[in-house]
């Protein structure tokens, strides 16, 4: 008997018409509607989480990497000559100039550090001054080239750059004067008292991170040093490197350049936690949803069981026509893949239009339930992020059409060995 090559016209034609069938034809029209709607409901869950995941690291990381240091140069303590430990950097104009000559540095700044309370009128703020250069504070991507940011930098040296969640704590604009209250001040008979200072707004911008822009506070160094008590001195040294991602291998080298009594913090080092945190939750909803895409799958078993149930008599008949068991298997398994194929493709249409449209996607939802679904005080940033990744769409195409195509084997099987006698026996 002559041998038909495998998935053959004939084939995708009695699988299209089984797929087709009415009910009352002895088909399973409406179990393939809800197979084809699970598929696609499981694969466009995978993506958009997907999706959302990877747009929330990268967010999370470019806000990090745009407004603080890829690495922080700092000193152990060591006793003065009244007791007292001591970290700042003294020599630190040197120290900054070793530390640019190691390769792969761009930018190493030195900073001066305190927290002050800020006051504008009756209204109050914690908040933390970062004491810069101007030069240096140009290099800052996500304060220097912030997208709505108010005022001119190139006026910093005259006044203070604020984050914009302070502004709006202590209703700050441009143009006013905000005092910088400081408890460590001058020390007199009565005790110590508080240094006050007032300073001219002269630049407000949006990091991204609602913790940035609700504490932060740029001063001019050498008016941060007098404003600290800190002449000559420096607390840390900021540094900016090429690859931010492979910071740690640099590590070695600027604890060499920086000198023996130097340490280093790296923002995998202060962040770290939190992204390993994000790895977890990543490999655990990726497991969660292939488990929903799996049980979505299943349904195609079911409807593939009924079918051959249905199909009994047509099974018969064919065999006895001499289909062969492989050409049966191949029309189930046609069936089946092809419920699974059309779904995965719909989800990933679905997946793919809900990250790109993404904001319109929330201020509807966040319209419809009234505002207030997102609060970037506990979330760190302003919006839900998502970033439509190639890597990610061919993973969730990947899980959805080898879960569809391993499930659809087995009641394809059942058909195939179908005995034609007993399914003939009671027609």
């Amino acid at each position: 008997m002559a041998r038909t090559a495998p998935f053959s016209r004939f084939e995708w034609m009695i699988a299209w018409r089984y797929l087709r069938a009415r009910r009352a034809e002895g088909g399973v029209s409406v179990m393939t509607w809800i197979s084809l709607l699970g598929i696609t409901l499981a694969v466009f869950a995978l993506i958009a989480t997907l999706a959302v995941r990877s747009g929330f690291r990268t967010e999370f990381v470019d806000t990090i990497l745009g407004s603080n240091a890829h690495v922080t140069v700092y000193q152990s303590a060591e006793v003065t000559e009244r007791g007292q430990l001591d970290r700042s950097i003294h020599d630190y104009e040197a120290m900054a100039e070793r530390l640019r000559a190691v390769e792969g540095v761009t930018r190493a700044a030195p900073l001066i550090k305190g927290q002050v309370m800020a006051n504008l009128r009756q209204r109050n703020a914690g908040v933390e001054v970062f004491g810069i250069s101007l030069e240096d504070l140009k290099t800052i991507p996500r304060v220097a080239r912030s997208e709505t940011a108010q005022g001119d930098i190139d006026r910093f040296s005259d006044g203070v750059a604020i984050g914009s969640g302070v502004a709006r704590e202590i209703g700050a604009s441009l143009g006013d004067r905000i005092k910088l209250i400081s408890p460590n001040g001058v020390k007199t008979a009565f005790g110590t008292s508080p240094r006050v200072k007032s300073y001219e707004v002269v630049y407000i911008f949006t990091a991204g991170r609602y913790d940035i822009d609700r504490t932060r506070v740029y001063l001019p160094f050498a008016e941060a040093q007098s404003y600290f008590n800190a002449e000559g001195r420096a607390n840390e040294i900021e540094v900016m490197v090429e690859d931010p991602e492979g910071v740690d291998i640099l590590a070695l080298d600027l604890i060499r350049a920086a000198g023996e009594r130097a340490l280093v913090w790296t923002w995998r080092d202060s962040s770290g936690g939190f992204l390993r945190a994000l790895e977890i939750e990543d490999n655990v909803m990726f497991i969660i949803l292939s488990i929903l895409v799996l049980i979505a799958a299943m349904n195609i078993v079911s409807g593939l069981i009924m079918l051959v149930k249905n199909k009994g008599k047509d099974i018969g008949i064919l065999r006895t026509m001499g289909l062969t068991e492989g050409s049966v298997l191949r029309v189930f398994f046609i069936c089946g893949a092809f419920t699974g194929v059309i779904g995965t493709a719909l989800g990933v249409i679905l997946g793919c239009l809900f990250a790109i449209y993404i904001d319109q996607v929330f201020s509807f939802v966040n319209y419809i339930a009234g505002g207030g679904v997102w609060d970037p005080a506990v979330r760190g940033i302003y919006q839900l992020p998502a970033e439509l990744r190639l890597e990610d769409v061919l993973k969730a195409i990947s899980l959805s059409l080898g879960l569809s195509f391993v499930v659809t084997i087995f009641p394809a099987r059942r058909a195939a060995r179908m005995n034609p006698v007993e399914a003939l026996r009671y027609e």
